[in-house]
């Protein structure tokens, strides 16, 4: 039997055609599309069957489903029961033990080369992957059969994106994130890293490659652009703290009270690519800089081995780093005077080599002067 689209989904819980076209346009703003791409978007949900997702768990700590359930543009419920057919997550689905396995190789046979593989967490490749087993049998096994019929690969979170506190030194078990394991390199793989990603970048990526039936654009590390293009740092409403020196020297003081930037107390937002401050978190409430901590950086590869998370970054060079508001000012007056004076110093230059000679000083002194 055909996979029912997204709209024969929503048409038989009832939702009506004004509701589905809201839903458009409301997916388009929050993949950050002009509102012309609603329509693009609405053609999909009714024409393209739901895609076939195989979601697996390795060594994780499941954040990523509980980030991803709270999702709030789309709602989860709609991306699991509409937009998507999510046939495995052994997290959030009824079945369990054998039955459950058994939809794995239902899915695969049936779908072969044309279902997702959702990964959220990473295989231990030590000791024959023996550190985590699934099913009865190491789950390094369950995600090679996976990936070798799937048509393409979501690797959700740090944990599969980079390795991240599995594969922390000295990473006794040899975790692995998903696109370095062996025979898994031909795949088309999506980064989406984060500990854990945000809800709708997570149901973000979901709409897109069912509207358009292809990933988003990537940057050089496999991660969506759309969402990790810019450091949390440039979109960062205590941006112009930093830019004025006005810094927290230490949690609770007079500049953290005022809400001054948290670099010196180690936010690693300078260096991190992700939407926290744009999209933010629990709809859009809040993110950890807002609520007074500093970004650690959980996005990016080996944040887990970069350091202290309250250690501010020895190199980062931006306007007004180590110094406050007055001597900004006074670097800025004296670079002012020095090109002054080298100006001056060049004009005569100048005249030296042409036989010039200044011309004499004005000393007429009119009738009005006198």
């Amino acid at each position: 039997m055909a996979i029912e689209t997204f709209y024969d989904v929503m048409r038989r819980q009832g939702i009506t055609r004004r509701s589905f076209n809201k839903f458009c346009s409301l997916t388009a703003a929050a993949l950050g599309l002009s509102p012309a791409h609603a329509q693009d978007i609405r053609h999909a949900m009714e024409t393209k069957p739901r895609i076939p997702v195989l979601w697996l768990h390795g060594l994780e700590c499941t954040c990523c489903s509980e980030s991803f359930i709270r999702s709030a543009h789309p709602l989860a419920k709609d991306v699991i029961l509409s937009m998507i057919s999510l046939d495995y997550d052994d997290t959030i689905m009824a079945a369990a033990g054998e039955q459950a396995e058994a939809i794995i190789a239902e899915t695969i046979e049936k779908y072969d080369g044309n279902f997702i593989l959702a990964v959220e967490g990473n295989p231990p490749l030590n000791q024959e992957g023996m550190s985590c087993i699934i099913g009865g049998r190491p789950f390094l096994e369950q995600l090679k059969h996976a990936a070798d019929h799937c048509k393409a690969i979501i690797s959700w979170g740090s944990c599969a994106s980079w390795g991240c506190v599995q594969a922390a030194r000295p990473n006794p078990t040899q975790a692995t994130p998903v696109h370095k394991v062996p025979g898994l390199a031909d795949k088309p793989i999506i980064k989406v890293p984060g500990c854990p990603p945000i809800a709708e970048v997570m149901t973000g990526v979901i709409s897109y490659i069912l509207t358009f039936d292809r990933f988003p654009e990537l940057d050089n590390q496999g991660r969506p652009k759309m969402f990790y293009s810019q450091r949390i740092h440039d979109k960062c409403y205590r941006r112009p703290h930093f830019d004025a020196g006005q810094f927290v020297e230490e949690f609770d003081d007079e500049g953290a009270r005022k809400g001054y930037c948290l670099y010196k107390v180690g936010c690693k937002g300078p260096t991190t690519y992700n939407a926290c401050s744009t999209v933010r978190w629990n709809g859009g409430l809040s993110f950890p800089i807002q609520a007074g901590h500093g970004c650690i950086g959980c996005s990016e590869d080996g944040f887990w081995d970069k350091g202290s998370f309250y250690e501010r970054l020895s190199d980062i060079q931006g306007f007004g780093i180590e110094a406050d508001a007055d001597q900004i000012g006074g670097a800025a007056a004296a670079a002012v005077g020095a090109g002054v004076i080298a100006h001056a110093a060049a004009s005569a230059v100048k005249r030296a080599r042409s036989g010039s000679s200044p011309a004499p000083a004005d000393t007429t002194t009119t009738h009005e002067d006198a």
